[in-house]
């Protein structure tokens, strides 16, 4: 969502949409494919690899062993980040489940978009990711930020795969209405900066340009859900705006419960933005919940 504004204050907005990341990536290897399977076959490689996706190379990073009747974790980093920026969320994960993360194209060291994206076109980028790593197995995601924005438009079209959604801080369904009605087009200084940035954001000025619109939010059916909103107010540093921005920003994961009758809210009091970095256990602790559940 929020995007850095120039004055040292309010530097912690800029994580809700745009951080950092790079990851690195070797070869892509075909020895896991068998041609008289029944269904798809999920890879079992451990490392990093280059997957063809669609004629894109998509770096992607896989760790834990694969078992009998569990589902695939798969993360989804936030805008302007990278799979590695979830390394360490994806060791803990993999202690107990099989659990891969890629670099959507045009972040990290996947390659770029050829034009703009829309949620179409980098679920579908998701769909060939997870035939390749979970094949015909049921998957789990976990996204944060944006990340979660994008699993949770999928999830209700790809109920079928998806057994279950972790949503870490996500963007809420309605930011860009959020961002232009609650500072105002007239409104100058870090509130005017903040304003202009974020929606160039959402208009598909970000490294994955994706144009990020507006929608409700749909069903996915029953699923488990787990919700999780940050608990420290970074957003209130945003002199005469902050306040209303937190009460969307909490009102916006409240309307994500409707994702399924089995959704949860929960707040990690200690964490800003992101919650897989400042209380990794919390994000675990919800991942394993999930993933057992599904």
């Amino acid at each position: 969502m929020i995007r850095a504004v120039k004055t040292a204050a309010l530097a912690a907005l800029s994580v809700a949409v745009l951080g950092a990341g790079l990851v690195g990536c070797d070869g892509e290897s075909m020895e896991n494919w068998d041609p008289f399977a029944s269904g798809p076959k999920a890879a079992s490689f451990t490392g990093s690899e280059k997957l063809d996706v669609d004629g894109k190379s998509v770096n992607v990073s896989c760790s834990g062993e694969l078992a009998d009747g569990e589902p695939v974790v798969v993360l989804l980093h936030g805008g302007g980040d990278g799979a590695d920026k979830m390394a360490a969320l994806q060791e803990s994960v993999s202690a107990k489940h099989r659990v891969c993360s890629y670099d959507r194209l045009g972040a990290g060291a996947s390659a770029k978009p050829d034009g703009p994206q829309s949620f179409d076109s980098t679920g579908k980028v998701l769909t060939g990711v997870l035939d390749r790593v979970a094949g015909d197995r049921p998957v789990v995601l976990a996204g944060h930020s944006l990340g979660g924005l994008i699993a949770a438009r999928y999830a209700p079209d790809h109920r079928d795969r998806v057994k279950g959604l972790v949503l870490m801080d996500a963007t809420p369904a309605t930011m860009v209405a959020d961002i232009s009605t609650i500072i105002p087009a007239s409104a100058t200084g870090p509130a005017g900066d903040l304003r202009a940035q974020n929606l160039a954001i959402f208009q598909g000025r970000n490294p994955e340009q994706l144009v990020i619109e507006d929608g409700p939010v749909e069903s996915a059916g029953d699923v488990p859900v787990e919700i999780i909103k940050h608990g420290q107010p970074y957003l209130a540093a945003l002199p005469g705006y902050g306040r209303a921005l937190e009460d969307a920003w909490t009102a916006g994961q409240a309307k994500w419960k409707g994702l399924s009758s089995k959704a949860e809210v929960s707040v990690a009091d200690k964490a800003g933005h992101y919650i897989y970095t400042d209380t990794p256990d919390v994000a675990v602790k919800a991942i394993e919940k999930v993933a057992e559940a599904a």
